[in-house]
């Protein structure tokens, strides 16, 4: 008996973890693919005339169990891998790149979509339907249906190589992160360190068999070591070993799967007919063409840039007061940030964190959630998790109806990657009348409770975990028809708003209160610490949006040109960012070889998409803003038209009839403080 093939007899048809072993991925894959194989054959040889519903709306549906499977075990490659599920992955990649070219190559498919998509005008379907006919037929000429036998076959040698390289990427990039770690042993070395960081530091080096204090690159343990350590060269260790981590020409390294991966997007793009990967990417995408996005992004470093300027020439000018270095490091950044934030706004994390228990600002999330749109969570014990850590959740409706199961997942551990992300194991759709409610992960790296301390968040987790969970609320909150258009299934710089928009609650006096309270008195946050987060949300604004900017830079250098004469990652990428860097590089760090975001994370020619989001959400908030920030009348249409509707219509269309009129443009760099327009149209 393989439980992945078989009916999951579940509370709410939960995935059964428990149950699931290692050795029954392989199998459930291949039969998964053959049964797959099978629904597809049976729409390419059925003898009636290609209509919406046996062609377009048959191809949505098929696949559910090969989907089931896929979510379950990739999810599971993210947050809970070991050595053996990563040789399962190596083995089973190929298998799915090579039966995802079987459907989009299939020439018999191809013409049945072609036959339905031609007489589009005169079908009586809905604007989700007409959708769903659109992205299907676009879907395989994008994939190759008009190429030659001979480019097909060659498209698909290139997929099956991306798809093993993109993994050995994300492999060598955790165990890189893994390896390193700082063990300390002399308490001199310990100095400006907060007591919980060296508490936690404590339990690691416990942990791991160790005297003294251990820390590692998890953004628990790496970004509170740069804030506060007083050791200029212990912070340039770390610093160097987080920035050089699959950079060191070693059996980790990163380099040759960067230079393979771009050589292999840019060979499948010319194939496809465009003249480099972003143009493929972009096709697709609120910003239609890298052109638009490079003078997005130019506009923004330009506005930008001067501000970062002065910023930098502050945070100097402050560092030699207190007998730090002429020219700052990038490592010194964090460190004088903080303690001139300290100075300015008498506000740091260590007085933040006691108000932001976990458990507290979970609940703060969820109510948040219940003001604005009527979802209930209730934490429940009788589906299974797969680690201990993870806690579930039913989402119901104010009449009692399941909404969601929600997995939240929120601290590191080997075998976790680093940062933070949305996912799912099922999604929402509509088939037989019957709604399938999703089942949504949320996957963080968060503080460990102590000894002595529960997990006490700083700020910018707290603004973390807002964000990924407006991803969750995408997904729960999803109610269309077709499993291809649900949820978050759209446009990558569309995907981002209702997760970065929901942070803005975090700054709000209203929201704050509803759980920030000290973890050891219950009492609510000050007014005055509130007004001091207010006072500071736009502190170092233009370096953070600088940051951003060179992040989206390089994406596009490396998807927008030919890379056949790029010999040396470091090289391209310091010429790319060159003009977006404040502090001197340093010898041998590399940013491009953890770039997962684009070289193993889905964001390839779509990073920009964060700071395109951020012009939609920040005229989004404004609405919200000018009216109350839980006015119900607002957040139901943003939960009517963003929310519930998924890609079912152009995302330029559901935000008109969410905000009345499109996007304000310059809200993001008016909300920054930094100037008066920024376009993002021509």
């Amino acid at each position: 008996m393989n439980p992945l093939l078989e009916k999951f007899n579940t509370p709410y048809n939960t995935s059964p973890f428990s149950k699931i072993k290692n050795e029954h991925y392989q199998p459930a894959f291949v039969k998964a693919i053959e049964l797959a194989k099978q629904e597809i054959d049976g729409i390419v040889e059925n003898s009636e005339l290609p209509t919406f519903k046996n062609t377009v709306e048959a191809l949505d549906y098929s696949g559910e169990l090969l989907g089931r499977i896929s979510s379950i075990f990739f999810n599971l490659n993210h947050a809970e891998t070991s050595e053996e599920i990563q040789k399962i992955a190596k083995e089973v990649s190929p298998l799915l790149s090579e039966f995802g070219n079987d459907i989009g190559l299939n020439q018999e498919l191809f013409q049945r979509i072609k036959s339905v998509y031609d007489s589009k005008n005169e079908l009586n379907i809905t604007p989700e339907q007409t959708t769903l006919l659109e992205k299907n037929y676009k879907s395989f000429v994008r994939n190759g249906a008009n190429l030659n036998d001979n480019d097909k076959e060659t498209l698909r040698a290139i997929d099956k190589e991306l798809s093993q390289i993109s993994l050995s990427f994300g492999e060598n990039l955790l165990a890189a992160s893994n390896k390193y770690q700082l063990h300390i042993t002399n308490t001199d070395d310990l100095a400006g360190l907060p007591d919980g960081v060296i508490e936690a530091a404590a339990m690691t080096a416990k942990e791991k068999e160790k005297e003294g204090w251990v820390f590692t690159l998890d953004y628990p343990s790496y970004i509170p070591f740069m804030t506060y350590a007083d050791s200029s060269e212990l912070r340039k260790e770390m610093s160097f070993s987080s920035g050089s981590k699959t950079c060191k020409e070693d059996e980790l390294d990163n380099q040759k799967n960067v230079l393979k991966i771009v050589e292999l997007r840019y060979q499948r793009a010319n194939l496809l007919g465009y003249n480099n990967h972003a143009e493929f990417v972009l096709e697709e995408q609120m910003a239609t063409s890298s052109k638009k996005v490079t003078d997005f992004l130019s506009h923004l470093l330009e506005k930008s840039k001067p501000t970062a300027l002065k910023e930098n020439k502050q945070l100097t000018d402050f560092a030699k007061e207190l007998n730090g270095p002429n020219t700052l490091q990038s490592y010194d950044a964090g460190y004088y940030t903080e303690k001139l934030k300290q100075k300015l706004f008498d506000l740091d994390d260590e007085k933040l964190k006691p108000y932001f228990k976990l458990e507290n600002v979970i609940k703060g999330a969820f109510t948040v959630a219940n003001k604005l749109y009527d979802i209930n969570f209730e934490e429940i014990f009788d589906i299974d998790k797969y680690h201990e850590d993870v806690i579930t959740y039913k989402v119901t409706d104010s009449n009692n109806e399941l909404v969601a199961i929600f997995y939240a997942d929120f601290h590191p551990r080997p075998g976790k990657q680093n940062g933070a992300w949305m996912t799912s194991f099922n999604n929402q759709y509509i088939k037989n009348g019957v709604n399938n409610r999703p089942h949504i992960v949320n996957v963080c790296n968060f503080t460990k409770p102590t000894d002595t301390k529960p997990s006490l968040l700083t700020f910018g987790e707290v603004t973390t975990l807002f964000h990924e969970f407006g991803h969750a609320l995408h997904g729960m909150l999803a109610n269309t028809t077709y499993p291809g258009l649900s949820g978050t299934s759209v446009y990558r710089d569309f995907v981002e708003l209702p997760s970065q928009i929901l942070e803005n609650w975090c700054y709000q006096k209203e929201a704050l209160e509803l759980f920030a309270f000290h973890y050891e008195t219950g009492k609510v946050i000050p007014l005055d610490l509130i007004q001091k987060i207010k006072d500071s949300a736009n502190f170092m604004e233009a370096t953070s949006m600088l940051r951003q900017i060179s992040f989206g830079i390089i994406d596009m250098n490396w998807h927008s040109k030919n890379p056949k004469n790029i010999s040396s990652v470091v090289d391209f990428e310091q010429k790319a960012m060159e003009n977006t860097q404040i502090y001197p590089h340093i010898e041998g760090a590399c940013f491009s070889t953890s770039f997962s975001h684009i070289f193993d994370g889905g964001y390839s020619a779509g990073y920009y998409s964060y700071k395109w989001a951020e012009v939609l959400e920040a005229d989004a908030f404004e609405y919200f803003s000018e009216n109350g920030i839980f006015n119900k009348e607002i957040a139901n249409k943003f939960k009517e038209f963003i929310l519930s509707k998924g890609g079912s219509e152009h995302p330029m269309e559901l935000y008109k009839k969410f905000r009345g009129q499109e996007p304000n443009n310059d809200a993001l760099l008016r909300r920054a403080g930094l100037l008066e327009e920024v376009m993002i149209r021509d």
